[in-house]
């Protein structure tokens, strides 16, 4: 998809209901916390109780679906759009293969419940995913950007060879947003989303989504939905749609500090190794050039050790120690201390949207320190 192709999807997702509109009529949703309707004789009309649909969440679900070009299922938390496609997706006897080096709760929650219902967990390194043999297995989960790696797979490529096996390709783009990669053009058949990172970009609300053009597929997920009770907020859903309208504006930014950051870290004397897709020294760098709009906002960089990575983060005056990313506020945490197979020193960095340069001066500050 062109750029400017990209930019009138982002334009319409900011006016989706526009056309709608009467003479008096607010241009923000309303928050409607309602959990009945009024529903006379037999039922019918849009909204019968709020576990099956809300006016709030109708108008979350129109902008990311505009903005996506696909069906759009809103869900409390991003882990919650992981539960759906797995539960409605997968049966008995069937397998499915995830990224070894992926969110890790994805694969805690196929190996914790998926297997005692008789899935078949398998698991793969993301780099490794397009020479991997698909034959057999019902579903392909990918996520690239890797977190908090940063490898790369090939969408394209990989959703064609299990197509051809017969499987469903679900990609993770939580690291991306709608904005940095279009997996659904790449030839995927469903994208999930944690809106928590930077759709909603305020750290503030769990939030998630999941599109496909697949209708079919789209009406399982809705049904498990409604009947798991997976649901959101009215009020949740509302800081969504707030959030989502400045996704450009803050994505452009961040993505664009997170560059100069990665080539500037590069150089520093007391950074061992930088990773990030934007860099000609990554390995999938023209993999990155050919598939993401944007190279990212966030950064891997590795430290001495486990203390030098504490004591840079403690330092920083601009950068919060949290478990999260994609927020306005820049963030870093020592990954090895949750498990993940990185060097004790590795920091993933969440770019946020501070002025460049008092961004840096603060990291120089605290490397020099270190």
């Amino acid at each position: 998809m062109a750029t400017n192709d990209i930019d009138t999807r982002f334009a319409l997702a900011l006016h989706h209901g526009a056309g709608a509109l009467k003479p008096g009529d607010p241009l923000s949703p309303p928050i409607v916390p309602t959990t009945v309707f009024h529903l006379p004789g037999e039922p019918g009309g849009p909204y019968q109780y709020a576990r099956w649909s809300n006016p709030t969440w109708d108008a979350v679900e129109q902008a990311l679906g505009t903005l996506e070009d696909a069906e759009t299922v809103i869900f409390p938390s991003g882990m919650a759009t992981v539960a759906a496609v797995f539960y409605s997706q997968l049966r008995s006897g069937d397998r499915v293969l995830l990224p070894a080096d992926g969110y890790f709760v994805t694969r805690a929650l196929a190996e914790k419940f998926l297997a005692a219902f008789g899935v078949t967990i398998d698991t793969v390194a993301t780099a490794a995913l397009e020479q991997t043999d698909l034959a057999g297995y019902r579903l392909v989960w990918i996520e690239t950007p890797s977190n908090p790696s940063l490898d790369l797979a090939d969408i394209e490529r990989v959703a064609a060879r299990a197509h051809a096996a017969g499987a469903l390709v679900v990609v993770d783009n939580t690291t991306m947003s709608p904005l940095g990669q279009r997996p659904l053009e790449l030839g995927a058949d469903v994208v999930v989303s944690a809106d928590t990172k930077s759709v909603s970009g305020h750290s503030d609300v769990l939030f998630g989504h999941v599109s496909s053009r697949n209708a079919a597929l789209v009406a399982q997920v809705r049904d498990w939905r409604k009947n798991a009770g997976a649901i959101p907020g009215p009020f949740e859903a509302w800081l969504v749609h707030r959030g989502l309208e400045t996704l450009e504006v803050r994505f452009e930014r961040m993505c664009n500090s997170a560059e100069a950051l990665a080539r500037r870290l590069v150089e520093h004397p007391k950074v061992t190794a930088v990773r990030y897709p934007g860099l000609p020294d990554h390995p999938a760098h023209a993999l990155a050039k050919r598939q993401m709009r944007r190279f990212g906002l966030l950064v891997g960089l590795t430290l001495a050790d486990a203390a030098a990575a504490e004591n840079f983060i403690d330092r920083c005056r601009f950068v919060r120690s949290a478990t999260s990313f994609g927020g306005v506020h820049t963030s870093a945490e020592r990954r090895a201390r949750w498990g993940d197979h990185v060097a004790p020193g590795f920091i993933r960095l969440s770019v946020g949207c501070e002025p460049l340069e008092a961004l840096w001066q603060d990291m120089r500050g605290a490397l020099d320190r270190g």
